[in-house]
């Protein structure tokens, strides 16, 4: 008789899943530093949206229901996103309007722009190599969508300086998102799956976006 049941994956590491939740509450917090008329409805609204959606993600964290677990994620990532690109089409049509004040308007492009850099720090870690709960299962990390420094490195590099087992973090994609949106460009990760380069591309032209409406609003306020 052939066994068909399922072997469950053997977790290696638990990465600590903390700052992606504290990155993600803190996107659903934008539409609170949003002037009032680019934000739809109360400024409560979307974090409770969030909020509702994260809440079924930690519950199917904590009982091992993994897969779901990572739908729920990318649900919930997929909505933030859409919220920062409707956010950013708001700014740029509200400009030319003069409805709200400089001070505002400065305030939600920078809440824009960190929001940028957050979200897509969560895609990175999200779907780089099975998601986190794939690079638990793996001793370390050796293949995936970006070509991190460690990668490179000789197995007598590794040992000597103590990165055997070394494997990504959210700490890790928040530093290539920040450089992506500063850099508009890799600088030490570079992108080896095309889905990561057209999330990069994605993210830089955000980036750049927000940066114009900074700096024409600044011209126009001297």
């Amino acid at each position: 008789m052939i066994n068909t049941t399922m072997t469950p994956p053997i977790y290696l590491r638990r990465e600590p899943r903390w700052p992606a939740a504290v990155a993600l509450a803190a996107v659903a917090c934008m539409s609170i530093a949003l002037a009032p008329g680019l934000s739809i409805g109360p400024p409560w609204l979307f974090p409770a949206i969030v909020g509702l959606l994260l809440t079924p993600t930690v519950i199917l964290h904590r009982a091992g229901h993994h897969t779901m677990d990572r739908w729920f994620g990318v649900a919930t990532t997929a909505v933030v996103t859409l919220e920062l690109v409707a956010a950013l089409i708001r700014l740029l049509t509200a400009l030319p309007s003069r409805r709200e004040s400089p001070k505002a308007l400065l305030l939600s492009a920078s809440s824009i722009w960190l929001a940028n850099l957050l979200v897509f720090a969560l895609w990175y870690w999200r779907l780089d190599a099975g998601g986190p709960h794939g690079r638990d299962t793996r001793a370390s990390h050796t293949s995936g969508a970006f070509l991190f420094p460690q990668m490179t490195m000789t197995p007598e590099a590794k040992s000597a300086t103590g990165q055997n087992r070394w494997s990504p973090t959210f700490v890790d994609y928040l530093f290539l998102a920040f450089n992506t949106s500063t850099a508009f460009s890799p600088t030490d990760t570079p992108a080896l799956a095309r889905w990561g380069k057209a999330l990069m591309m994605l993210q830089s032209l955000i980036s750049l976006t927000v940066l114009a409406v900074l700096a024409a609003r600044a011209i126009n306020i001297l």
